[in-house]
């Protein structure tokens, strides 16, 4: 196959990962800027235009787009989508899963585990979004936040209050959610490729931190998961529209609680932790799924 890969950092371990196993399985590979590929959008004949020619069409394309330019990177993936190209994620998905709060919403509508979680625009309702959610100690989030940035965790309400106040006041989205004690500032990364939960680690957070991210100074060692985990790992992917997925999953009294998923999860950590080839499983499946688009009717 002719695969795009789309990435701002090619030199990045994830990207080189993907390049090399795709290379060694007899693929031919791109690595595409996605901020420098443009669009023209017609009725019969859509095109990508990158660095001044028209890009060739490809059999498919491995978005790995950076929270930051998710408006964009999924603008361009739907155009490929648009041209036929077959892609690892879709941008659906992906958009599901950049919007944590709709994320989060259609996750509690299937019933899957969650830590208890606020939402509300006014500073006039903080004091009732704090008990909505068993008060202090809690935790405070961007919206847009990655790798544990704008994530704090409020030991008492007054402080609460201030931080939930001044995001507010500074037209930033937040969502407050329950502090789940018993985690002990570790959290499980299940890495899900095409149905099956292909890798799992379990993220410690250092010493004086709560947030368990490998950014942030945490640790990572194997870890076998329980059936109750995988399950919830692999609704939780399915539920939001992804094929490949990180499904950042906490364990407490009351069971797997899901925190977050990941659109384009790192393989560094969780290939270094686990010692799985997730870089093959995930050109395997994107294999096995190009064959079903081209299996011919019966």
């Amino acid at each position: 196959m002719k695969i795009a890969i789309l990435s701002r950092e090619p030199n990045n371990y994830s990207t080189r990962r993907l390049v090399e196993t795709a290379e060694t399985r007899g693929h031919r590979v791109e690595v595409l800027d996605t901020l420098r590929c443009y669009m023209n959008i017609a009725s019969h004949c859509p095109s990508i235009h990158y660095e001044g020619l028209e890009l060739g069409t490809y059999d498919a394309v491995i978005p790995r787009i950076g929270a930051s330019i998710t408006a964009y990177g999924t603008a361009v993936l739907r155009q490929f989508e648009m041209m036929g190209t077959l892609a690892l994620n879709s941008s659906v998905g992906i958009s599901r899963s950049r919007d944590k709060l709709r994320a989060l919403q259609l996750l509690s509508r299937h019933g899957l585990g969650l830590p208890i979680t606020g939402y509300a625009h006014s500073t006039r309702d903080v004091p009732d979004l704090i008990k909505m959610v068993g008060g202090a100690p809690l935790v405070v989030k961007l919206l847009e936040g990655t790798q544990g940035v704008g994530v704090v965790l409020c030991e008492t309400e007054k402080a609460a209050e201030s931080v939930i106040e001044a995001f507010i006041q500074t037209n930033n989205n937040i969502l407050v959610q329950e502090y789940i004690r018993e985690a002990n500032g570790a959290d499980i990364r299940c890495v899900v490729v095409g149905g099956k939960v292909v890798a799992a680690m379990r993220r410690q957070a250092q010493e004086g931190e709560f947030r368990s991210n490998l950014h942030r100074g945490g640790s990572a060692e194997a870890i076998e998961i329980t059936d109750q985990e995988r399950d919830t790992a692999l609704q939780a992917a399915k539920i939001v529209g992804l094929d490949v997925a990180g499904v950042d999953i906490l364990r407490s009294a009351r069971g797997p609680l899901v925190l977050e998923v990941n659109s384009s999860p790192g393989l560094q950590g969780v290939e270094g932790a686990s010692g799985k080839d997730v870089a093959g499983k995930m050109i395997a499946f994107l294999e096995r799924k190009a064959s079903r688009k081209h299996k011919p009717a019966e």
